[in-house]
């Protein structure tokens, strides 16, 4: 049984990650805003493993309290930094203060959590960051999406560098750049857009990779889309 900490579990990849990662008798450390929204989680899985709590990892009063709980069930084998917010907005009308809330929970929130946490991973542990296929230079990019896919940028570029920077430690650090995924966040930002690829499914990937990718490969950007930038 490994321990495993999921952000953005409530709903979507996040909680469909989490359900199959319970399913396989795995400990879930589950992390959303509300604890509310993690009730149909607990209701699902029916697992004693699942362990919910409610935490703003933009918030340093929530990551303190999240210390807390982590400092009682370690080592922690995986990290999935799935939690992140879209916004599809034209750039001349993003605002300052649009950019700073994306790039504060799609990468400002990875980097607190990671190091918070740093000291209770295990040997051999996983990082899994959750990038976008916007994030990776190259790709053909969605108008509107300017300051999202550049948080996911600066997240494929964290990743690469932590990788180095913990290879001593043996923690591995990856990120997988996601293509559409049919989510509420997509259905939100880009409402009647039909993504390829359900939440059911993503989560099931993720949930494996985060297991054994790390065998296999460590600071790698690895596009997981049916084509560019789906």
């Amino acid at each position: 049984m490994k321990t495993i900490v999921v952000t953005g579990a409530s709903k979507g990849i996040g909680y469909e990650t989490s359900l199959k990662l319970l399913n396989k008798g795995h400990k879930i450390i589950a992390i959303a805003r509300t604890s509310k929204k993690l009730t149909a989680l607990q209701k699902e899985s029916n697992s004693e493993l699942l362990i919910p709590i409610a935490s703003d990892i933009t918030s340093e009063k929530s990551l303190i309290q999240l210390q807390k709980i982590v400092s009682n069930n370690h080592p922690i084998d995986g990290l999935i930094n799935n939690a992140g917010i879209l916004a599809n907005k034209p750039f001349m009308e993003t605002s300052e203060q649009d950019w700073k809330k994306i790039f504060d929970v799609n990468l400002h929130g990875p980097v607190r959590l990671i190091q918070l946490l740093k000291k209770y991973f295990a040997e051999d542990a996983h990082i899994v960051n959750i990038g976008s296929m916007g994030g990776i230079q190259g790709s053909q990019k969605f108008p509107g999406l300017s300051a999202y896919s550049a948080s996911k940028g600066a997240l494929a570029v964290l990743t690469e560098s932590l990788s180095a920077e913990f290879a001593a430690d043996k923690i591995s650090v990856n990120c997988l750049s996601l293509g559409a995924v049919q989510t509420e966040m997509l259905n939100k930002a880009f409402p009647g857009y039909k993504a390829p690829v359900s939440a059911k499914q993503m989560g099931a990937f993720i949930a494996d990779f985060v297991l054994m990718g790390h065998q296999f490969m460590n600071g790698k950007i690895i596009p997981v889309s049916l084509n560019n930038p789906e």
